[in-house]
């Protein structure tokens, strides 16, 4: 492997040259928060990287071979300063660091990786990650987002038949003197009582789906809430979290890092989650209290007994790695059949909602009508 910290002499192009010239701050002295980039675009970076370090170019100019062209200015901009900074003597990890665009757990494994001199084999692993919890990510948005605009849609078709389309309806029979009786009575009172409400319904369900957005905690309240009460959801919720953790504390401890530190990155990545505190203790405890690693788990987090199992046969076995990249399987092909039925019921629910909002539009705006028409018939006469 060579040296990541040597660069080459090849002319910048002029971007390259304005965005190198541009003066370095670390994230600490920033003003302006800077914005992190997307999975996405880390797993074409990491890739990219990968495979260029593979093939003996030094990490300086694997930097700059990967920016030139590449239309995100905050790409190539971030790019550049590492490539400056590494020319300058700085560790790759540091460079990275001073960025403020990358975590901690991508800037531990860059700095496993850069000391054990396998640093393709880090970026690699970051690619490899990244690209797993991107996949997760956009089957539960299609799982979750999806039916939820569906059901807006039909609410919101539902609320115009009962505003618009119904009234007019009440009108026209009251203008031949047919008097609603049955069923077209109730639909008219429906219509009357979702006039009356239905902005301030409008107004509530906005006002807590903003909440929710904004507020992690009440996302969380309402996660928990979920999960004690759907255990499908739970199953689907606890699989890609510890699938997430153990995967973390795979790659980085197979790429050199000491297990304690290991964890605690890991915790980074269900951060707003009960998993996140207890991780760091259990780390605290196996790393200052001499506990074995199974035995930290154990008492202080609430991942499944299985963890803890595996765990305990890789410490007695020497086989930890092999223990993790087990568990970190498992639970991947847990957490893809538990997508698969979650996403299953939810469309069967939406299914249900759906035909629920659409009779009710029929019946409330087409029902009065054919009720009526007899009467009307009659009147006319």
């Amino acid at each position: 492997m060579t040296n990541p910290s040597s660069a080459s002499a090849t002319t910048a192009t002029p971007l390259q040259a304005q965005a190198a010239r541009k003066p370095l701050v670390g994230p600490a002295t920033q003003q302006k928060k800077v914005k992190p980039f997307t999975k996405k675009v880390l797993v074409d970076l990491f890739r990219g990287l990968a495979s260029m370090l593979r093939a003996q170019i030094n990490t300086a100019d694997a930097l700059k071979y990967y920016s030139h062209g590449l239309p995100n200015k905050a790409m190539v901009e971030a790019l550049l300063r590492i490539r400056e900074d590494i020319s300058n003597g700085m560790n790759v990890h540091e460079a990275f660091r001073r960025t403020g665009r990358f975590n901690d757990t991508i800037i531990g494994l860059i700095q496993a990786g850069s000391d054990a001199g396998q640093l393709h084999q880090a970026f690699q692993s970051l690619a490899a990650r990244l690209k797993s919890e991107l996949h997760f990510s956009k089957q539960l948005k299609k799982a979750t987002i999806t039916p939820c605009v569906i059901i807006c849609v039909l609410v919101g078709a539902f609320i115009t038949s009962q505003v618009k389309i119904v009234p007019q309806v009440e009108e026209m029979l009251r203008g031949v003197g047919a008097k609603p009786d049955g069923m077209t009575a109730i639909s008219f009172k429906v219509s009357h009582f979702t006039q009356a409400v239905w902005p301030w319904v409008v107004l509530s369900a906005i006002a807590i789906a903003v909440t929710i957005v904004r507020s992690a905690h009440i996302r969380t309240l309402i996660l928990g809430l979920a999960m004690s009460r759907w255990r499908l959801l739970r199953l689907l919720i606890m699989s890609l979290r510890q699938m997430t953790f153990l995967s973390t504390i795979k790659m980085l401890h197979s790429n050199g890092i000491n297990l304690a530190k290991s964890i605690r990155v890991s915790a980074n990545s269900v951060r707003n989650t009960p998993f996140h505190e207890e991780l760091k203790t259990a780390a605290d405890k196996y790393e200052h209290s001499g506990v074995p690693l199974s035995t930290a788990f154990a008492k202080y987090t609430s991942v499944d007994s299985q963890v803890t199992h595996m765990l305990s046969i890789g410490e007695k076995s020497a086989s930890l790695d092999s223990q993790l990249e087990m568990l970190t399987e498992m639970y991947e092909e847990d957490a893809e059949n538990h997508m698969a039925t979650f996403s299953a019921t939810v469309g069967f629910l939406v299914l249900i909602i759906a035909v629920s909002l659409i009779a009710a539009v029929f019946i409330g705006t087409f029902l009065p009508i054919f009720l009526m028409g007899p009467k009307m018939m009659q009147s006319g006469i």
